[in-house]
């Protein structure tokens, strides 16, 4: 077994029951793991997009991150659209009164908009999950937690071992078809676990639906923050999770699965 395999695992074994166990807290424990990984995140992003924290636009950018959050979570979810409106205005005469070269200005203004909206209106769904359906709140975050993990280990597994071809080689080099697959196989596994444990009162066949959905959106929502690392020609994020990489490398997944389940959830199994 390789060094960085042994350390992904003894991080994986400390942080995994940890986010399960916060998951099922549920409230300002929640609300206070969203707000760290999304603090975190925006940092990272920002770095890597060259923004340092002696900048204006870092801590703009920061505390209009947490703030979205905090609106779409204790007020109502309008509310974090209000404040990220406000945002994209402030950032835009900050940046527009620099005195760089236009199409840098651009960039770097469509990239932070991008970034805020990637992760400040988006990590409120773990939140909104939580809070849809009580007595299975905690549930459904285990099952998305565990379509995600069991997905990406499915995906790597299967895509070293029988993998040829590739799914998207100039995106993300390692990815293949089997692998693809195999990351859907994981949400079905997942979904026959727990529809025979703890959602049993769900049908089978809707479980097994947001099983694929979840897998599927979240490879995809791999595949999004891959081609931002591409532009920027960096293989991950930050080192902050030893073996892991970075929060946008370890959670890219979540942050594109997470709506997706609400809305099932919501239209689909409870509607």
């Amino acid at each position: 077994m390789s060094r960085n395999l042994i350390i992904r695992t003894i991080v994986a074994v400390i942080f995994g029951p940890l986010i399960i166990l916060i998951s099922y807290l549920g409230g300002n424990w929640l609300a206070g793991m969203i707000l760290l990984l999304a603090a975190l995140g925006i940092i990272e992003f920002m770095l890597d997009i060259k923004i340092s924290a002696g900048s204006p636009s870092f801590w703009v950018t920061l505390l209009f991150t947490l703030g979205i959050i905090v609106a779409g979570i204790y007020l109502e979810p309008e509310w974090s659209l209000r404040l990220f409106v406000g945002y994209f205005l402030c950032i835009g005469v900050i940046t527009a009164g620099r005195g760089a070269e236009p199409a840098e200005l651009y960039k770097q203004n469509s990239a932070l908009v991008w970034g805020v909206a990637y992760l400040a209106l988006l990590y409120p769904f773990l939140y909104y999950i939580r809070e849809l359906v009580p007595g299975h709140g905690g549930d459904w975050l285990l099952f998305l937690w565990g379509t995600l993990w069991l997905s990406d280990t499915l995906a790597m597994a299967v895509g070293k071992g029988i993998g040829r071809k590739k799914l998207v080689p100039k995106i993300s080099p390692n990815k293949t078809v089997a692998g693809f697959l195999g990351g859907l196989f994981g949400g079905l596994v997942i979904a026959l676990i727990l529809g025979y444990w703890l959602l049993s009162d769900v049908m089978l066949i809707l479980l097994l639906g947001a099983g694929l959905a979840v897998s599927l959106v979240g490879q995809m929502g791999d595949l999004v923050e891959s081609v931002w690392k591409r532009a920027l020609g960096i293989k991950d994020s930050s080192a902050i999770i030893p073996g892991h990489g970075g929060i946008l490398d370890r959670f890219d997944s979540l942050l594109f699965a997470a709506p997706v389940l609400f809305w099932y959830l919501k239209y689909i199994v409870y509607g």
